[in-house]
């Protein structure tokens, strides 16, 4: 199994950024505890962060046939990217849209996630354990997905 956590504007800046909503861990902090989980359970993550929508554009689209979902925090981006959401429909992956602190919560422009209309589902709130949330929860709808596909072709077989 094999995921790509792709990451959006500013989240470089994590462990010094505006600490009292982000926390003190860096992007590699919470990456490296991402991969020791991973490893445990027999995923790969593949990591990208950018601050540029086009190329998180074109990392969404690299998906394709690449990866069995997507773990993303478009950050900014989650509040105006017409953009990055179509790439997200285009690729119909497992998509889960993390964000770090809880958007419903801030100001009222952040409160609204245009993105999140196409992935599976959003986690919001919970710090950097949110991307822990949106790893198990991908493996276990990738897991579900698999054994529905092995279902159909083991009828298709007999």
């Amino acid at each position: 199994m094999k995921i790509a956590v792709i990451q959006g504007p500013n989240l470089n800046m994590l462990g010094i950024r505006e600490q009292h909503i982000y926390g003190p861990m860096n992007l590699e902090q919470i990456h490296d505890q991402l991969k020791n989980a991973a490893s445990q359970n027999g995923v790969e993550l593949e990591f990208f962060q950018s601050n540029l929508e086009g190329e998180l554009v074109d990392r969404i689209q690299e998906c394709l046939g690449t990866v069995d979902g997507i773990m993303i925090n478009p950050a900014a981006y989650s509040h105006s990217s017409i953009a990055i959401k179509d790439a997200l429909s285009a690729v119909e992956l497992p998509t889960v849209e993390v964000h770090i602190s809880n958007i419903y919560k801030r100001e009222e422009f952040r409160q609204k996630s245009v993105t999140a209309s196409a992935t599976t589902g959003v986690i919001s709130g919970f710090g950097p354990f949110g991307y822990h949330m949106g790893l198990i929860a991908l493996m276990q709808i990738i897991s579900e997905i698999k054994a529905v596909e092995e279902a159909q072709q083991q009828e298709v077989t007999e």
